[in-house]
């Protein structure tokens, strides 16, 4: 990460790290289901889903989902399953879900090289004192060549702890193209982007 933030907060400034607003931002582009995981409806979407392909079994599996076939299918029929099966069935297919949108999501923002506009929006310095305040103001940049890998860092999910220093690294190259005070933007409130 970027240096002048070394102590964030410490003053009262309030945000959060620039690669975790681009990973909220991707999640935020993968849609499904409206209906909860709690509904009938929304159980049996999502195991639906999870069981057309044999990565969906595998994604159930690893969600530590160990019911019988016969259980699985009832899911769907009646959209009775214990809470944490519910959970887990939630847990796998939004990780298969995710999955199954990277190449689609780095098609669009990577838009056939000519990349995606990201509007960055600064540390909210309303709690700190005047004196300490820094002059940042928003941002916009058109992002290329970085998306490919940015997506690829995302998809490992967010509990593995190699993407989020991986999304680190990659957000530290990206803000470098804002000039001499680019390390302001290491931390954030938001980042906007769209596909």
């Amino acid at each position: 990460m970027a240096g002048r933030w070394m102590e964030f907060g410490k003053y009262g400034a309030a945000g959060i790290p620039g690669w975790l607003a681009i990973a909220r931002g991707l999640d935020d582009l993968v849609t499904g289901p409206v209906s909860p995981v709690t509904s009938k409806r929304g159980l049996a979407a999502r195991v639906r889903y999870l069981t057309r392909s044999a990565a969906g079994y595998e994604a159930m599996a690893r969600a530590g989902i160990t019911a019988k076939p016969r259980t699985i299918k009832n899911w769907i029929k009646t959209g009775k399953a214990t809470p944490a099966n519910r959970e887990m069935v939630d847990a796998a297919y939004w990780t298969l879900r995710r999955h199954n949108v990277v190449t689609d999501l780095k098609r669009r923002l990577n838009n056939n090289g000519a990349g995606t506009r990201v509007e960055i929006y600064p540390v909210d310095q309303s709690g700190v004192q005047e004196s300490r305040r820094r002059d940042i103001s928003h941002r916009a940049i058109n992002v290329r060549g970085a998306w490919d890998d940015m997506v690829d860092a995302w998809d490992k999910g967010p509990n593995d702890p190699s993407a989020a220093e991986m999304l680190d690294v990659i957000w530290d190259e990206v803000i470098t193209d804002l000039g001499s005070d680019y390390d302001a933007y290491s931390y954030v409130t938001h980042i906007g982007f769209a596909a």
